[in-house]
């Protein structure tokens, strides 16, 4: 029986950097925000080695930007999220929750603050500008919501800053983590901010101008050249390592910020007006019954997570794994699982009904560590 094939067609967009994706030998596509984006080129666990050891383009043009622009747009932002956004600068980008009037997370982008009256969301797979655009018509705000034509680039990996340094400068070097500035490619300014879906480090070039994509791509392309640069696109061993949830996986509307590990973000003392944080506050004072954590799970590489585990301790119910893989550089499955108060204790032990069989899980912190970093932090 031959694999499935993945019909594209004007409900799978395609993005300017697709003709570079597939000459350079794409493996898989999945669909998010209704647009193409890769699964992996040489194999998901060749592309971790690489992204993990040197650098490499990623074609997200799928992370959408819902614009939000005219005199109501702080308003209507802050409305739609529980982190407190009054002290954010032009220039700046932050990661905030939204989450509706019951406390259910809707999205996690990071906020473009472009303007005082214009943000861009950068926001995960979930259709943000439907409910932004409900908002700001249902509640007669004075702001523009559109989903423009802008197409992110990203550069991930450890050499991420020598590639765009070579290709613009050392100045580049000084952007800080989630800031962003105006970048020069042929007579056109492009944002530039440091932020990307992996813990390697890198860059995101939000590409506004479709004509550009293929020379921008071309050019770092052969900028990176020294750096063993290649393709590639988020990893699901990576993301896990590293503690990157997925929102549609890992987290959705029935979950809220809290049990989702995302407390720091969730401003509850201040004055500001946000549709969700009353809810979020009287979860907090009840407290949450489940929560995010990570889990060590023995044997050998399973069979991928495509749709729940769920996990017992013998007798109990004790919650279920989102996302899985076999990490390389651990020696195990490493997984995220939401788990019932508890069982979220790092260090329990808990059974996994896995595609491959039951098997013994060992409950972790998140982002996961080294045994032997473990070992020290226990120690100091």
């Amino acid at each position: 029986m031959s694999a499935p094939v993945l019909a594209v067609s004007r409900r799978t967009r395609s993005t300017p950097f697709t003709p570079r994706v597939e000459a350079l030998g794409v493996a898989g596509y999945t669909v998010y925000n209704h647009m193409l984006l890769a699964t992996s080129f040489r194999g998901v666990e060749a592309d971790y080695h690489h992204l993990k050891s040197h650098v490499q383009l990623w074609d997200v043009g799928c992370e959408r930007q819902v614009e939000v622009q005219g005199p109501d747009a702080a308003r209507l932002v802050q409305l739609m999220t529980v982190r407190d956004l009054s002290t954010v600068q032009i220039g700046q980008g932050v990661y905030a929750p939204l989450v509706d009037v019951d406390g259910g997370m809707v999205n996690d982008p990071v906020v473009l603050k472009l303007a005082d009256d214009r943000f861009w969301l950068s926001v995960a797979d979930s259709d943000v500008w439907l409910w932004a655009k409900g908002l700001a018509s249902g509640l007669g705000l004075d702001a523009a919501v559109s989903e423009p034509d802008v197409w992110p680039l990203a550069i991930q990996g450890p050499k991420a800053d020598d590639l765009m340094a070579a290709a613009f400068g050392d100045s580049i070097r000084g952007i800080r983590f989630f800031g962003f500035q105006p970048l020069t490619f042929k007579d056109h300014d492009f944002i530039v901010a440091r932020s990307g879906w992996s813990k390697q480090g890198g860059f995101e070039i939000y590409v506004d101008r479709a004509d550009l994509a293929l020379d921008l791509w071309d050019f770092l392309w052969a900028a990176g050249q020294p750096f063993d640069v290649g393709p590639g696109c988020p990893n699901m061993i990576e993301r896990i390592e590293g503690g990157l949830l997925s929102y549609g996986n890992d987290m959705t509307l029935e979950n809220n910020p809290l049990e989702c590990g995302l407390d720091r973000y969730c401003h509850l003392e201040g004055t500001f007006d946000s549709l969700g944080r009353d809810a979020v506050a009287k979860i907090r004072k009840q407290g949450i019954r489940r929560v995010v954590r990570g889990l060590r799970i023995e044997g050998d590489p399973l069979t991928p997570c495509v749709q729940p585990w769920t996990i017992h301790d013998g007798s109990s119910a004790a919650g279920q794994v989102t996302s899985a893989a076999w990490s390389p550089d651990f020696g195990c499955n490493v997984a995220f699982a939401m788990l019932n108060k508890g069982f979220w204790t790092p260090g329990q032990v808990v059974q996994v009904n896995t595609l491959d069989g039951e098997r013994s899980a060992v409950v972790s912190e998140l982002p996961f560590s080294k045994p032997e970093q473990e070992r020290v932090q226990a120690q100091a």
